[in-house]
C-alpha cells in the first residue's frame, strides 16, 4: 500500500460500481466474511450504491462474536479462583450466560486488558506466585502471536502461564454455510487478513466442491468493490475459482514462518462457534508439546448450562440468514451499552456496524 487515501478514492470506487452495473445481469447473493468488511461496507454506504442486483450477505468473520457463551463462562470462573486472566479489549463486554469479563472484574476478579498475549507472558514471569492466563481467541490471524507466547513461555520455563484457547478457522465454516440446505450463497469475499498468514491452497478446494467464486480482498472501499466486481464478472461468466484482489498483502502461500510456529503449537481440532455449533476440524487447539500451557486442561473447568439470551439471534445473523435491522430487540433492548450478544459489542460485530452507521 502506497498511499491510504489510494484505497478510498471515490473515483475509484465510483468506476468499479459503474463496472458492476454494466455486467449484472440478474440477482447474486455475496457474503462477506469478515466482521470488518462489513464495517467497512456500512461505514461507507457501499450496500446502499451497490446495484439492486447485488445482495451482500454478512458472514460469521467476526472472532469475537462466534467465542461460545461457555469459554466467556470458563474466563469469568477463572477469576473467581483468583486467577490473573489477560484478555484483548474486545472480548471484556461480552456476554457469558449471567455477566461479562467487565463486570466479573467489578466483582474483584484480576482481568487485565493488554495489546499482546507476550505481555501477559510478562505478568506470569513478574508474579510467580500467581497463576496467568490469557484468552486466546480469534481466527487464523491472530494464532501466530498467540502461539509465541506459548514459545516464549516455555523458553522462560514459566510454569504459571497458560492461554484459554478458542480459535476458530474460515475454511470449515464456508463449508459448514454452503453445505446448509437453506444455503443461498453464490460468492465469497474471502478475508484478506487471514489468507495472508495461510495463504490460498485451503481455498481451492471449496471453490472446485461448491462452484462457487472466492475472491480474497482487503479492507478498504476500493479493496470491496474491486472484490465485489471480480466476483460478480466470474459468476456472470458462470466461472468458479480463487481470485485474489489483496495482492499487495496476501502471497499464495501465505506466510511461511507465521504457519510453521502455528504448527508448533496448534493442531486442528472440532470448535465450538457461538449461534453455529460444533463444526468438525474449525478450531486450533494445542498439542500435547504444549499440553502444560492449555488453560482447558490445566485447570479442569467444566461450565454447565450456558445459555444465551433467547431474544438475540446472534446465530441467524452468523449465518447470514437475518439482517441486523430484522431482529426485534435491535436498538431496543439491544444497544452497544447493554448488548445481548456479541455481534452488537464487537467492534467487528454486524449489529455493532449498523447501529454505529445506519440507524
Amino acid at each position: 500500500m502506497k498511499y491510504l487515501t489510494e484505497y478510498r478514492n471515490p473515483e475509484l470506487v465510483k468506476h468499479y460500481l459503474s463496472e458492476i452495473n454494466k455486467i449484472v445481469t440478474k440477482p447474486w447473493n455475496i457474503m462477506e466474511i469478515c466482521g470488518g468488511q462489513t464495517h467497512s461496507l456500512v461505514k461507507n454506504g457501499l450496500l446502499d450504491l451497490l446495484p439492486k442486483e447485488v445482495r451482500m450477505i454478512h458472514g460469521p468473520g467476526c472472532p469475537v462474536c462466534v467465542t461460545p457463551i461457555s469459554l466467556i463462562d470458563k474466563a469469568i470462573e477463572l477469576l473467581k479462583q483468583g486467577v490473573i486472566v489477560c484478555s484483548f479489549g474486545d472480548m471484556i463486554r461480552v456476554p457469558g450466560s449471567t455477566k461479562s469479563l467487565l463486570q466479573a472484574r467489578a466483582d474483584g476478579g484480576d482481568l487485565r486488558i493488554l495489546y499482546s498475549p507476550l505481555e501477559a507472558v510478562n505478568i506470569a514471569a513478574a508474579n510467580p506466585d500467581k497463576e496467568v492466563v490469557f484468552f486466546a481467541v480469534g481466527f487464523e490471524t491472530t494464532a501466530p502471536s498467540n502461539a509465541l507466547s506459548v514459545v516464549h513461555a516455555a523458553k522462560l520455563g514459566l510454569d504459571n502461564y497458560s492461554i484459554l484457547v478458542s480459535h476458530v478457522l474460515v475454511p470449515p465454516a464456508m463449508e459448514a454455510i454452503l453445505s446448509d440446505e437453506f444455503c443461498t450463497i453464490d460468492a465469497f469475499l474471502a478475508a484478506g487478513h487471514v489468507c495472508t498468514i495461510m495463504g490460498l491452497d485451503e481455498y481451492h478446494p471449496i471453490a472446485e466442491k461448491y462452484k462457487i467464486p472466492l475472491v480474497v480482498t482487503g479492507f478498504e472501499p476500493a479493496d470491496l468493490v474491486q472484490g465485489i466486481y471480480h466476483a460478480v464478472l466470474q459468476l456472470e461468466n458462470g466461472e468458479y475459482f480463487v481470485d485474489n484482489q489483496y495482492k499487495r498483502m496476501v502471497k499464495p502461500e501465505g506466510n511461511v514462518r507465521a504457519k510453521e510456529v502455528i504448527f508448533d503449537v496448534f493442531e486442528i481440532g472440532e470448535q465450538e462457534w457461538r449461534g453455529i455449533g460444533k463444526i468438525p476440524e474449525s478450531g486450533f487447539v494445542m498439542t500435547e508439546k504444549y499440553k502444560k500451557y492449555d488453560a482447558n486442561r490445566k485447570f479442569s473447568i467444566e461450565v454447565i448450562d450456558s445459555k444465551k439470551d433467547e431474544n438475540c439471534i446472534a446465530g441467524e445473523i452468523l449465518k447470514g440468514i437475518k439482517k441486523p435491522h430484522e431482529c426485534p430487540e435491535f436498538n431496543k433492548k439491544c444497544r452497544p451499552s447493554n448488548p445481548l450478544g456479541a455481534p452488537m459489542v464487537s467492534s467487528e460485530g454486524a449489529c455493532a456496524a449498523y447501529y454505529h452507521y445506519s440507524i
